[in-house]
């Protein structure tokens, strides 16, 4: 059953995504070499309590903090520990807010210091296919449309496309219906309708796309070791087309980024 939200509703998602937003746009100038992700992910707690929010993933489904924190070849869902980052890291960063009963809820990865050419190759394409895939998500598509633009990008290049971890709908709820795959069929699948909230959320591996998952019954690994890259927005469909409530902006004006990517799917400007 989809949740189709009013505009008064996906106001309120604005809000909670913006909380996010904020949140990665203040760590973004904290990621440097040394430092380790458990102090990011104090710093993370702080920052979304002060805005009036509750992080979104601390205590759900029994996880122990306010950030999934994946270096290097995790692909999702990493537990933040004491050791430090090195130069030529990279680190996805997901993160979830809950304000005035909805979540925001995206990732970006970030590097760690100067960074290999095929690594920054990695992020630039599964970023570009985020944008890719958002580009679909309007009146009249289907969900297989979104997940084709994604892979067929990401394989064009190379990559490989996890396929067990999946975006999803948004609202009053983390996870809510329909699920966003990476991969999928034209033309297949649930039908687009305006009101629809989703995160859409490409996680590509340089290698294999097979994964597995350690121990700890979270963290997700590449089956090869080869780095993977995950970036996540939240959209809603307002006038028949995709319209962003996150923004990575915040994260480029920390880090000195002239950026003009999000601009065809921003009907209202941002506040600041």
């Amino acid at each position: 059953m989809v949740n189709i939200k009013s505009t008064e509703e996906i106001g309120l998602m604005r809000e909670s995504a913006l909380v996010v937003s904020k949140t990665l746009g203040m760590l973004a100038a904290e990621i440097k070499p040394g430092v380790n992700a458990l102090y990011l992910d104090k710093l993370a707690e702080e920052f979304i309590r002060d805005q009036g929010a509750e992080p979104g993933f601390l205590g759900m489904y029994d996880f122990p903090n306010t950030l999934n924190m994946s270096p290097n070849a995790q692909v999702v869902h990493g537990i933040p520990n004491k050791e430090p980052l090195k130069e030529g890291d990279i680190i996805s960063v997901d993160c979830g807010a809950l304000k005035n009963g909805y979540y925001g809820d995206h990732a970006y990865t970030f590097e760690v210091g100067e960074v290999a050419p095929e690594v920054k190759k990695l992020l630039r394409v599964t970023k570009e296919s985020l944008y890719l895939g958002i580009r679909e998500f309007k009146v009249g598509n289907r969900v297989g449309d979104v997940g084709y633009a994604i892979q067929n990008y990401c394989e064009s290049h190379g990559y490989g496309i996890v396929r067990e971890l999946v975006g999803h709908g948004l609202g009053q709820k983390l996870h809510e219906s329909p699920e966003i795959p990476n991969y999928g069929k034209r033309g297949r699948g649930k039908r687009f309708a305006a009101g629809m909230g989703v995160a859409i959320e490409p996680m590509s591996n340089m290698g294999t796309r097979h994964i597995k998952q350690l121990r700890d019954g979270w963290t997700i690994l590449t089956a090869d070791g080869q780095p993977s890259a995950h970036f996540e927005h939240n959209v809603a469909i307002v006038n028949g087309k995709p319209e962003l409530l996150s923004t990575f902006q915040y994260i480029y004006e920390a880090l000195g980024i002239q950026s003009d990517e999000e601009q065809e799917f921003r009907q209202k400007k941002v506040v600041s």
